[in-house]
């Protein structure tokens, strides 16, 4: 029995000793760069136990059984796992691709890249500081596929709109842009506050049920890391701008012999009698386009302790117009603040406020329009008293001289946000979101004199003021919970609720009669009073949004993918029994990779198929079930006529929003372990639901009185159907040479299938007297262009008596040196019926090629971006015998086999000027976005001086443009119906920088 007793000790014992503890200590460090890692997360694995590092980069853990594991984790860089079998472990974590961009935010959660069902792009903080955008939209453009970016303007300050996977609506087509969980904007923020941004485009977007039809941009901004000591940086940059092309139009000894060739052929004096002394007269565009700076400063503070970690920055931006500097520019002030805070092991609070104003002066769009028309014979300050340009166009430089306005903002943005772990697994987060903005205008017109009759002509000066706050308030609480089963059953749950408010206040007034004629005294309160135009208007709306959402995703072994998502919603804006609605959405995954037949594969490292299906919806449409009283009545009192206000817009209580149905299978495919991949989507959207304004009804309903409108009705239905490809090539990989090759293009075929009663819908305008040249209708594209097919110029009048007669489109007669149009029906005569698709604003192709490379401190990057198969009308001709003109007018046609493009010189009655695909160009082009050249100063160097780094580059955006589109810029577009035409669009500028990268 002792025995027995004394081998059972011994082997307690053996026990104890084999399982004796140490504490561990060590260094973690990057493996290429040696740097020291903070934040390192360190866990013993098969525990929750561990630690992180410090600002050094040390770590320490106590009581470490030996032969356990240590599993070390940073973002960015492959996790490690080492054994414990000595005091002093240190570290050197390697660097992964994979990592780098491994957790993107996918709305109310984050994935791994390689778990995610739904197609998704990314734009990295590396690319923002590349192309140094002063919109971060514009970084979108050319760097992701399924995304199109374009400037409404290239005025400072300029609206952009983008385009995820086309048109699909005839109202509005941008996508919901969330900031760190509120639903801002990204024009407010400062790019270089932003970590990332990622695109959704296909039904995974459904978790935002009534807004996400459009996709949605998800945007996440910068952040201090724990256990990291305060790192500041400050980087500026300046720049000049200028334009990057001029229209080729005719000097003043061209003109006179243009107009003098006109006034012959219509049998009238010459108006200039010797042309041989004007020489090359006024470049009117050489007074309007100026150089221009910009200049950019930001400086932010980032770092972390213990259970805090935190970034604060401050930037300006100063943009100068490149056209009237001096009454075309913006200033944007930016102050964030990003908080996070450990209250406890279970409970965390964060903070992120925005801070922004802006302000901008700009000018009457039509002021290019101007310049271009204005006859070169006239001197700089030589206005056209006696109206022989006519009476729509003016001096361009007296046109600006008048112009006077601002616009002035402020605002706030951000959220608070909690989050609570009560059990493993489970995370509960509830945020507010806010958004308030503070947003006034003023415009003063002076009283002015162009000559007699001008349509610009002011005989009473006058003031315009407007001043209005938004105010937009998101509560959203929700909860995950994520549970493995059985070890190879992965489920994770979300659901939660959201309550938004969206309330605006504002007022407009104008004023008459300012003192003194002069903009320093142009204020309502100092206007007459007493004036009968005088007019004071309000404008008010309150939208409420009410929500719920639930999302399960499940995978086994971490192979087969699924997940299942539903959100009801429910808008004020709609009459009671329409204003609910639920969106769905399925996304399914396949790693192929992962099965025992391809896992040791050397060709393919990795491989997934994931396809999605479900609804959204695009909340257009405000109050459409109300009737306003915004018409006009006369009624009979006492037997006088009585002038008041009656019902405007005709009432739809059965008006609702947009639905979109969406269809995308795709492929991720990954080669010769990661240096070659491959991302490939087919997709297709049905939105349906379209809501069309003033639709054709019975005019008994009263719609035609003064006033009075025609319903806005659900009645369309669009069709997009799609396949997009990215690759990147890493063809070079060392440590002294990195070479990168990034390529995407994007296809879509955009065509309306249904309108109701087949009604079409027009829009959008071409000189004066024509019809419409923008139309939907079944069968075309949203927004196509709607006019006449020219068949060349008619040489002889034996070509004019054999062609159908032209005299339905309004002239009488037809000559030689006239356009032909074509009887597209034939029906033998040819007339506005004959009207067929000429052309389509919206792009069949996009594409982006980028290329970086380092060699040793140098790093070099350039990105090219296309649209290919786009067209744009050339609307900036004033049709009046008088104005300048096109340079192409020199090849016009003078005779029998002259030209077979461009039609005769007359003063006389002709159909030329009609809407037509004379009028329509091929606007496909290449852009050179950017190329820039960095140099990173050696580090051992810098920390001499109390530096950790500096970079010195060089950088042009906008260096080229390869395009047939004689207009200034074919990247201005913007809308659906009604896009793609170029009325003098201010163009975007070509920009030279010079900017510095400092850390402390």
């Amino acid at each position: 029995m002792r025995k027995k007793v004394i081998l059972l000790l011994l082997l307690l014992v053996g026990f104890c000793v084999n399982a004796q503890t140490i504490n561990v200590k060590g260094v973690v460090k990057d493996a290429k760069s040696g740097d020291l890692l903070p934040g390192v997360s360190i866990i013993i694995k098969g525990t929750t136990i561990g630690t992180e590092t410090d600002f050094d980069g040390q770590y320490s853990l106590s009581n470490v059984t030996e032969g356990a594991t240590l599993v070390f984790n940073y973002l960015g860089f492959a996790q490690k796992e080492v054994i414990v079998n000595q005091q002093v472990i240190n570290i050197s974590l390697e660097e992964s691709a994979e990592a780098l961009d491994e957790i993107i935010v996918v709305g109310y959660g984050k994935q791994k890249r390689k778990d995610v069902t739904g197609s998704v792009s990314i734009v990295g903080e590396e690319t923002l500081e590349v192309l140094k955008p002063i919109d971060a939209t514009t970084a979108l453009q050319g760097t992701t596929s399924g995304v199109a970016v374009n400037l409404s303007s290239g005025a400072p300050g300029a609206k952009v709109n983008i385009l995820i996977r086309g048109v699909s609506s005839n109202t509005n087509n941008q996508p919901l842009t969330i900031v760190d969980g509120y639903e801002g904007d990204l024009n407010s923020i400062n790019p270089n506050d932003i970590e990332s941004i990622t695109v959704l485009k296909d039904a995974q977007a459904a978790i935002y049920g009534i807004k996400g039809a459009n996709g949605v941009v998800l945007v996440t901004t910068k952040i201090g890391s724990k256990n990291k000591k305060a790192t500041v940086k400050y980087d500026t940059y300046a720049a000049i701008q200028q334009t990057t092309k001029r229209l080729d139009y005719l000097n003043a000894t061209e003109y006179a012999l243009v107009l003098n060739e006109a006034y012959a052929a219509s049998g009238q004096s010459l108006p200039f009698s010797n042309v041989s002394q004007l020489g090359t007269g006024t470049d009117w565009q050489d007074q309007l386009f100026n150089n221009a700076l910009l200049m950019n400063h930001n400086i932010s503070l980032s770092g972390g302790g213990e259970n805090v970690k935190y970034f604060v920055s401050a930037s300006r931006t100063e943009q100068d117009g490149i056209i009237a500097k001096d009454k075309s520019n913006f200033v944007r002030n930016n102050i964030k603040l990003n908080l996070g805070v450990d209250i406890s092991k279970k409970l965390n609070f964060s903070l992120i406020a925005n801070y922004f104003t802006s302000a901008s002066q700009g000018f009457d769009s039509s002021l290019l329009f101007n310049g271009l028309n204005y006859a070169p014979t006239f001197g700089l300050d030589q206005d056209d008293t006696a109206n022989f340009l006519g009476i729509e166009v003016v001096n361009p430089l007296s046109l600006l001289s008048n112009t006077y306005g601002e616009n002035n903002g402020n605002g706030i943005e951000g959220n608070f946000k909690l989050e609570y772990k009560p059990i493993e697994g489970l995370n509960v987060t509830s945020r507010v979101g806010y958004k308030i903005y503070n947003e006034k205008q003023r415009s003063f017109t002076p009283i002015q004199d162009y000559g007699s009759s001008k349509v610009y002509n002011k005989t009473q000066s006058s003031v315009y003021q407007f001043k209005a706050t938004s105010t937009r308030v998101l509560w959203e609480t929700f909860a995950t919970y994520t549970k493995t089963f059985a070890e190879d059953h992965n489920t994770s749950f979300t659901a939660g609720t959201s309550v938004q408010n969206d309330l605006f206040d504002g007022i407009y007034a104008t004023g008459f009669d300012v003192p003194n004629n002069s903009y320093d005294f142009a204020d309502i309160s100092l206007t007459n009073s007493q004036s009968e135009q005088r007019s004071i208007n309000t404008g008010n709306s309150d939208i409420r949004l009410t929500s719920f959402f639930g999302r399960a995703q499940y995978d086994y072994k971490g192979k087969y993918l699924f997940s299942g998502l539903i959100r009801r919603d429910g808008a004020s804006v709609f009459a009671e029994d329409q204003r609910v609605d639920s969106f769905w959405s399925v996304t399914t995954g396949w790693k192929i990779s992962d099965e025992d037949f391809l896992k040791d594969n050397e060709t393919i490292s990795f491989l997934k198929l994931r396809a999605s299906y479900g609804t959204l919806g695009n909340l257009v449409g405000d109050n459409l079930y109300r009737s306003l009283l915004n018409g006009e009545g006369t009624y009979v009192f006492d037997g006088s006529l009585v002038d008041g206000t009656a019902q405007g817009g005709l009432p739809n209580p059965l008006a609702t929003w947009e639905t979109a149905e969406k269809l995308d299978i795709g492929l991720d495919i990954n080669l010769f372990d990661d240096k070659f991949s491959i991302v490939a989507d087919y997709f297709e959207e049905t939105r349906k639901d379209l809501l069309i304004q003033n639709f054709p009804v019975s005019g008994l309903l009263g719609s035609g009185a003064a006033g009075g409108a025609n319903p806005t009705v659900n009645a369309g239905t669009s069709k997009n159907t799609g396949a997009e490809l990215a690759i990147n090539y890493k063809a070079i990989a060392s440590d002294d040479l990195n070479l990168n090759f990034a390529y995407n293009v994007t296809y879509v075929k955009n065509r309306v299938t249904d309108v109701l009663d087949d009604a079409f819908v027009e829009g959008g305008t071409f000189a004066i007297g024509n019809l419409a040249p923008s139309r939907m209708e079944v069968g075309q594209p949203i927004g196509y262009f709607y006019g006449l097919v020219t068949d060349g110029i008619f040489q002889t009048q034996a070509e004019v008596d054999a062609h159908p007669s032209q005299s339905g489109l309004g002239a009488s007669s037809t000559s030689p040196g006239d356009i032909r149009y074509k009887d597209t029906n034939n029906d033998g005569v040819v007339d506005f019926d004959d009207r067929v698709n000429i052309g389509n604003p919206q792009a069949d192709f996009y594409m982006g090629f980028n290329i970086s490379a380092k060699y040793k401190n140098w790093d070099f990057t350039t990105y090219l971006y296309a649209e290919i198969g786009k067209d744009m009308v050339r609307n900036f001709e004033r049709f009046l015998p008088n104005v300048n003109k096109p340079a192409y007018y020199l090849d016009r046609w003078t005779g029998a086999g002259t030209s077979n493009s461009v039609p005769r010189l007359t003063n006389d009655a002709t159909n030329n000027k009609l809407f037509s695909d004379f009028f329509v160009e091929d606007a496909t082009f290449l852009r050179m976005q950017n190329i820039q050249l960095g140099y990173n100063f050696d580090t051992e160097l810098l920390e001499k001086v109390g530096l950790s780094k500096v970079r010195l580059y060089t950088s042009i955006n906008n260096l080229f443009t390869l395009t047939e589109y004689s207009g200034f810029d074919p990247s201005i577009n913007g809308g659906a119906i009604g896009a793609g035409i170029d009325s003098g669009n201010y163009p975007s500028a070509r920009q030279f920088l010079l900017g510095l990268n400092v850390t402390f």
